[in-house]
């Protein structure tokens, strides 16, 4: 199993970057691929989260509208489209994937419903 994470870096204020997490070794299908944040200092949070099995998307308030999930189901990825960057959210990124009976709406943050993951990709804002 492993999910691969790529495309951090350093962005100005108001840029963009895009995230890409690569899935393999499971059945991704049946999974829920999200993307946990953890700035220094904090505690790591949920970002976003995208249900391979029925398209749902989820965001968490501080990034809806800014951020965009979504998947390649034929390159077995997902991507965070990021926009509008603020220096709040520079953090380390990294993916990870749970099945989908083991989260439901109120527990799709929930970092340890996630028995996947990949190594975490640095986003740095600068201001």
């Amino acid at each position: 199993v492993q999910l691969q994470a790529s495309g951090g870096g350093l962005v100005h204020a108001g840029g963009s970057l895009r995230l890409s997490c690569a899935a393999s070794g499971f059945a991704a299908d049946y999974y829920v691929m999200c993307w946990f944040r953890q700035a220094p200092g904090k505690e790591r949070e949920g970002v976003s989260c995208f249900n391979n099995g029925d398209g749902s998307t989820y965001y968490t308030d501080s990034v809806k509208g800014r951020f965009t999930i979504s998947r390649d189901s034929a390159e077995n990825t997902v991507y965070l489209q990021m926009n509008s960057l603020k220096s709040e959210d520079t953090a380390i990124y990294s993916c990870a994937a749970a099945y989908t009976t083991f989260v439901t709406t109120s527990t799709i943050f929930s970092a340890d419903r996630y028995e996947y993951w990949g190594q975490g990709t640095q986003v740095t804002v600068s201001s």
